[in-house]
């Protein structure tokens, strides 16, 4: 509450007065919010400010109680998570609307396509909370708090009950990275890495500069795009990367703006808070059908972000995850929808890679031929995978490299180190 009357303290009284506050407790999708307060400005003409979450599908106002009834099916299996400023982005006489169709539940997410874990985290854990799949990346599950739910969120497993992937004590975590000079990057996220509480938060990122082996520390956030009030209205926070983000060792935050109408005046203002606090800013968006699979599109956002200092940095393909069929747009497809785009972007946007997190590594989608589609690992989780460049027969309805893969005999793919096992969706 302290830190809610802190910030609160900057208004005037006439604003205070037209201040709602938001009490919620015991919240499963946000654990580490539980007995918290939020607030935000209910005052003609100003914009609000720490928008009121919307967690029940009944309580969206531009869905008819016909939609409501149907979307209610998805929602018992797939949790749905919002936001007042988000929801109004959407533009509800449009239903194609791109927003619309990245928070709001779709008939389709009950398709059984897919797999709980695309990329096979769990291969990979190592302790609780912690993951290492690449030789210097550590990457730590700090939370399973978020801002809202992505429709097609990869992680949808850490929404479910019962659902281990998360630990409140990341000592363990910590104990493991200091253990291993090879760790020189450590991303934090969860869920989202900007829904800790800024006392854990803070801890967290201190404690990771007390390792001198760790020069790069990333936070990985969909808050810009989902709450960037969050961040503008939040000196405490702003402070944090002020004290960690050094000349010679960098905080990045990794924002995931996803199309053009994400980008707000205050995400704008966002960006630049974090600019000037001396964070270093990335992109990264999935390829998502119905949303941004339009080389104009990708074009726009991808310029827009890098004028604004927030250079684009991946394009993913979107993870075969459950209830992700509808948003799946082919690799030969994107390939040339994002060959396009670089097309219409400047050289500074058109840094960022076509990539897919395989079970195996990051695999960028390098080329494609009148008979062939190679790929290069950008990252391998074995060694002797690192810099591999991959050559297969084309495949038209190909959405994910096991459907290349597949292809090929038990023979092929030992010499590729990998195993069918592995391959799985």
């Amino acid at each position: 509450m302290g830190d809610i009357l802190l910030t609160l303290c900057r208004y005037p009284p006439e604003i205070l007065k037209r201040t709602e506050f938001i009490t919620y407790s015991n919240d499963p999708l946000n654990p580490d919010l539980s007995g918290g307060v939020f607030f935000h400005i209910a005052t003609k003409g100003c914009e609000m400010t720490m928008p009121k979450m919307i967690t029940d599908i009944n309580d969206v106002k531009g869905l008819s109680e016909q939609e409501k009834a149907r979307l209610s099916r998805v929602t018992e299996k797939y949790r749905f998570y919002a936001n007042e400023y988000y929801l109004s982005l959407i533009d509800w006489d449009d239903p194609d609307d791109p927003v619309r169709r990245i928070i709001i539940p779709h008939l389709d997410e009950l398709d059984s396509w897919g797999s709980m874990d695309p990329s096979c985290e769990h291969l990979y854990t190592v302790a609780p909370s912690i993951e290492h799949k690449y030789t210097q990346t550590a990457l730590i599950l700090s939370t399973g708090a978020c801002g809202g739910v992505c429709r097609f969120c990869f992680r949808k497993r850490i929404f479910q009950n019962g659902n281990k992937d998360i630990s409140d004590d990341l000592s363990g975590a910590l104990e493991y990275i200091r253990s291993n000079n090879s760790i020189n990057n450590v991303l934090i996220t969860g869920g989202d890495a900007l829904m800790l509480p800024k006392r854990k938060l803070r801890w967290l990122v201190s404690e990771l500069r007390k390792i001198d082996h760790v020069n790069i520390i990333r936070l990985g956030s969909r808050l810009p795009a989902f709450n960037p009030f969050r961040i503008t209205e939040d000196e405490e926070f702003l402070d944090i990367i002020r004290d960690y983000s050094g000349p010679k060792k960098r905080i990045y935050v990794v924002s995931h703006y996803n199309h053009p109408n994400e980008l707000t005046d205050i995400a704008y203002q966002c960006i630049t808070k974090l600019l000037d606090a001396g964070a270093v800013m990335v992109n990264q968006s999935p390829l998502l059908a119905g949303v941004n699979d339009n080389p104009v599109v990708i074009g726009e956002l991808f310029n827009r972000l890098a004028e604004a200092g927030n250079t684009p940095y991946y394009l993913f393909q979107d993870r075969p995850a459950f209830g992700n069929r509808h948003f799946s747009v082919p690799i030969e497809v994107g390939y040339d929808m994002f060959e396009e785009a670089k097309s219409y972007m400047s050289g500074l946007a058109k840094r960022a890679r076509y990539v897919m997190s395989h079970a195996t590594g990051k695999v960028e989608v390098l080329a494609k031929t009148k008979r062939s589609m190679i790929f290069r690992y950008h990252q391998a989780a074995k060694a002797s995978n690192e810099g591999r460049v991959m050559c297969f027969d084309r495949n038209p309805e190909a959405v994910w490299l096991d459907d290349y893969l597949e292809q090929l005999s038990d023979n092929n793919l030992e010499g590729l180190g990998m195993e069918r096992t592995a391959l799985h969706r």
